[in-house]
């Protein structure tokens, strides 16, 4: 039995994987995090941005255990089909998001660039080399700036970007319109749980309405292949029935 509802990510566009890794796991990479921005969970006259930019370490102890965390090969082989993706080691970009201070103007609805361009840019393409990855370190609710997610609206994005590559900024108000219909849900859940998100799935970040930071890694995952319509793993199904 796979440990991700496969239908369920071809239908609405992503999956969470509660409990990826054991919650001390998710703890253990905050605390680290915490170290490298040089700010402290028990000093918030320290917190005056609403988002600081961190990064993992490749291989770094938790960090390593959180990227390579058998659950989530299992759940991308699943996806992907086996040998679709390329393993990475790490997390990638960490963008801490801080309460009490006012949002960052960075909330519009978007899907990440998935097509790499020879001058090192990312594009917007219908036919996608990555997908995305949330892994959460903290508790998140619904005001802890949970990423939002609109159901299904892979469907929309695969159409509009039919045979074609947009850039980010250009592409996200275009996604914004064809999705508005969509309904929302948020990506909450505890330090150590896991999304899957098809890298058509549009989605935005959310306004800190809460007391505590929120901790998540935002990580491309690499396709061996891009996905096309004629593909066979559920990255293909999914916008094949756009």
């Amino acid at each position: 039995m796979s440990v991700v509802d496969i239908d369920r990510f071809v239908t609405d566009g992503f999956v969470k994987l509660e409990g990826a890794v054991p919650r001390e796991v998710g703890d253990a990479a905050r605390a680290l995090l915490w170290q490298r921005i040089g700010l402290s969970p028990d000093d918030p006259s320290g917190w005056r941005e609403p988002v600081v930019w961190a990064s993992d370490l490749t291989g770094e102890g938790p960090f390593g255990e959180l990227s390579r965390a058998p659950v989530l090969a299992e759940a991308l082989d699943a996806l992907c089909g086996a040998g679709g993706w390329r393993p990475r080691g790490a997390l990638g970009m960490v963008p801490v998001r801080f309460p009490r201070v006012p949002p960052a103007n960075d909330r519009g609805w978007h899907i990440d660039g998935n097509a790499a361009q020879p001058d090192g840019t990312y594009l917007c393409s219908g036919r996608p080399e990555t997908m995305l990855l949330l892994v959460l370190m903290s508790d998140v609710g619904p005001d802890d700036a949970p990423t939002r997610i609109r159901v299904g609206s892979h469907r929309d994005a695969a159409e509009l970007l039919a045979g074609r590559a947009m850039d980010p900024f250009e592409a996200g108000p275009l996604l914004d319109e064809v999705s508005a219909h969509r309904p929302v849900v948020h990506a909450t859940g505890r330090p150590g749980d896991m999304y899957l998100v098809h890298p058509l799935t549009v989605h935005a970040a959310d306004e800190h309405r809460g007391s505590e930071p929120r901790f998540m890694a935002q990580s491309p995952v690499f396709l061996t292949e891009p996905v096309s319509l004629d593909g066979h793993n559920a990255l293909a199904k999914a916008i094949a029935a756009s």
